[in-house]
This record gives structure tokens, C-alpha cells and sequence, in this order.
């Protein structure tokens, strides 16, 4: 039970690349769950008001694969940041995530508020995972952008 980190600038492919795999996962009969990091934060946080935390985990792990995109983009205040933590924790050894990311992991404590909870969610996220960096141009502004100066291109 391996785990995909796909870190990199918006724009590069880290969600496109979390999808196919979870495409995969699915032509494969695992149970895979997508939803951005807000979205499992909201989900856990309507299951701890309701007092049933503890079975919505329990409920999440039968799924072999989630996908946990955008973490970074939006901080987390201490409660999300908590129930970020439990969600990684109970998949510990247990199922998989992929997780796409914009950070680097040593700016994790930014979102997650705290840096002792953010080494705690990274450790327990990277023992078996495959961490892919991404680099490059957002695809999103390739074709917006104008072209060099005359004098900047290659002849041939």
C-alpha cells in the first residue's frame, strides 16, 4: 500500500495525474474517493460536530485508494489542520492517498498552522510513498502568453 505525493507549481498536472491513477486504481476494482483537501477537512469536520469522527474514519478506510487534492492552497486553522492529521494517520499502513500539493514539504506548517503536526502528517504520509516533483509552465498560460522578441529566437 503505497502512496503518491505529487508536488508542484499550479498548472503542472499534479490533479490530471492524480485522476488517472485513480482511474486506474478504479479499472482495477479498488474502491478510489477523490476530493480536494477542503472538501475531506469539511466532510470530517460535519462527522466530529455530529460526534461520529471515529465512523466516518472507519467509513473513508474502505475505500483502497483517496485522493486528497490541493492541500496547500488554503490554510487550515488548528481544528482542519487536526482532522488533516487524523485522516493520514488512520490510512497509515492501512490504505493509500495520493496527495497533490503546491508546497514544498517545509512549508507544510504553513497550511497545516503548526509545524510539529505538519512533521507528523509528512512522516506518516512519505514512509511508503512514491514523491514526484513537477516543474514548468502552467498549462493553463502556455497559449497566453506572446512569443519571444524576434532577435530571442533560434534560427534554423
Amino acid at each position: 500500500m503505497d502512496n503518491v505525493v505529487l508536488l508542484g507549481p499550479p498548472g503542472t498536472g499534479k490533479t490530471h495525474l492524480a485522476i488517472a491513477l485513480g482511474i486506474k486504481a478504479a479499472e482495477a476494482s479498488y474502491p478510489v474517493a477523490f476530493d480536494t483537501a477542503t472538501g475531506w477537512i469539511a466532510r470530517l469536520a460535519t462527522a466530529h460536530a455530529q460526534a461520529r469522527l471515529d465512523r466516518e474514519l472507519r467509513k473513508l478506510n474502505r475505500y483502497r485508494l483517496l485522493i486528497i487534492d490541493e492541500v496547500g492552497y488554503l490554510p487550515f486553522d488548528t481544528a482542519a489542520a487536526s482532522l488533516f492529521f487524523q485522516l493520514i494517520a488512520s490510512r497509515y499502513e492501512t490504505g493509500s492517498v495520493i496527495v497533490t500539493s503546491n508546497l514544498t514539504f517545509s512549508r507544510w506548517g504553513e497550511t497545516l498552522g503548526d509545524d510539529i503536526v505538519a512533521a507528523a502528517t509528512i512522516d506518516r504520509l512519505v514512509h511508503h510513498a512514491h514523491v514526484i516533483a513537477l516543474d514548468g509552465d502552467s498549462y493553463r498560460t502556455r497559449g497566453h502568453r506572446p512569443p519571444p522578441p524576434p532577435a530571442a529566437r533560434t534560427k534554423n
